[in-house]
């Protein structure tokens, strides 16, 4: 199953194989780039020209794989943490899930998807179990559908994508070394237009929020500061191919910037939580690659700081450009616990 990560700036593909040791191998990966405004705020306004960008995707990563992984934002997605008898039938969770469901959703339950799953026993109350509900709207989820079929493929899952990403990165934190049971990592993925923090303990995630900065800000500097075009920008950001007083000019305000806003989401955290520090950074989205920026961000707040790399001690794959992996990895985070879905059990 490919893992296919649609965002605002591009859409990513995916796809893992296992070797008979039950060691990870990248078969493939690759990224086609979006237009603005072909994707606002998760929504497809553009779909013709997305179906397109997904076909010549699936067409550049030679892959033949059929079956996909894609996935909703979270501004997409309703989720609730309900407690349930533990000795319910599947057929009476459903029926109670349904009557839960109803509680919560502003739309009549004809009109959106619905799913849940069992979290485990309820700590607190024995025989119940806690149970994850989500739901969204029919028309996001079929638009997701849609945009697979279009490209030839065949949509199996339609994940969550903070939950795809803490996938993806629970197999990093597990390899951090030092961290102890119970350690509080906190994952920022730098995204276009957002940056999506999740404070994460164990299996759980803590914390969530949203604030509205990314990696376009920097495109947006270079355009101002160079006269280029937007699209022109963006590659040359993407091949590193800028002026030589880039570094100092563009690069350091935006990394200080970026260092700046992780610091702010970390207090608002803290703010509103018992907690009042993590035990590590994870930094991933196309950014977190940028020089300077786990320096930055552990120098401003104080806690050790990594980037974020899915593929980290997976083999290989023939058709996988390693020296063009080692800027993009970061990227890739979502796409790859899309992928990694293939193998949840």
């Amino acid at each position: 199953m490919l893992g296919i990560d649609i965002s605002s700036s591009s859409v990513k593909l995916v796809e893992l194989e296992r070797d008979k040791s039950g060691g990870w191998i990248l078969e493939r990966c690759a990224i086609e780039l979006l237009e603005r405004g072909w994707i606002t705020d998760g929504n497809i306004e553009k779909f013709d020209e997305v179906a397109d960008a997904l076909r010549k995707l699936v067409k550049k990563s030679g892959t033949r794989t059929k079956n996909v992984a894609l996935a909703l934002p979270s501004s997409a997605v309703i989720t609730k943490r309900v407690t349930l008898p533990a000795n319910l039938s599947e057929q009476e969770m459903e029926v109670q899930v349904e009557s839960e469901a109803g509680q919560y959703i502003p739309f009549a339950l004809e009109e959106v998807s619905l799913d849940f799953c069992t979290i485990g026993p309820n700590k607190n109350m024995p025989g119940e179990v806690d149970v994850l509900i989500a739901a969204s709207r029919k028309e996001k989820v079929q638009d997701r559908q849609g945009l697979a079929e279009a490209a030839g493929l065949k949509p199996v899952i339609v994940d969550i994508e903070p939950h795809a990403s803490h996938l993806a990165a629970q197999r990093l934190i597990d390899g951090l070394p030092g961290l102890k049971d119970g350690a509080v990592v906190a994952l920022f993925e730098i995204g276009a237009m957002t940056t999506s923090m999740q404070i994460i303990r164990g299996a759980e995630v803590l914390y969530e929020r949203d604030q509205a900065f990314g990696g376009a800000q920097l495109t947006q500097q270079i355009v101002r500061q160079y006269g280029f075009s937007y699209d022109e920008a963006e590659a040359k950001k993407r091949s590193a191919n800028l002026p030589d007083d880039f570094a100092d000019t563009v690069l350091k305000p935006f990394v200080d910037s970026l260092a700046q806003e992780v610091g702010r989401a970390l207090q608002f955290f803290f703010t509103s939580t018992p907690f009042n520090k993590v035990d590590h950074i994870l930094l991933a989205g196309g950014s977190a690659a940028l020089s300077g920026v786990t320096q930055a961000v552990a120098q401003g707040t104080g806690f050790a700081c990594t980037v974020a790399n899915p593929f980290q001690d997976m083999q290989m794959g023939a058709s996988v450009r390693q020296s063009q992996l080692a800027r993009e990895a970061p990227s890739y985070l979502t796409a790859c616990g899309l992928a990694l879905r293939r193998f949840d059990q």
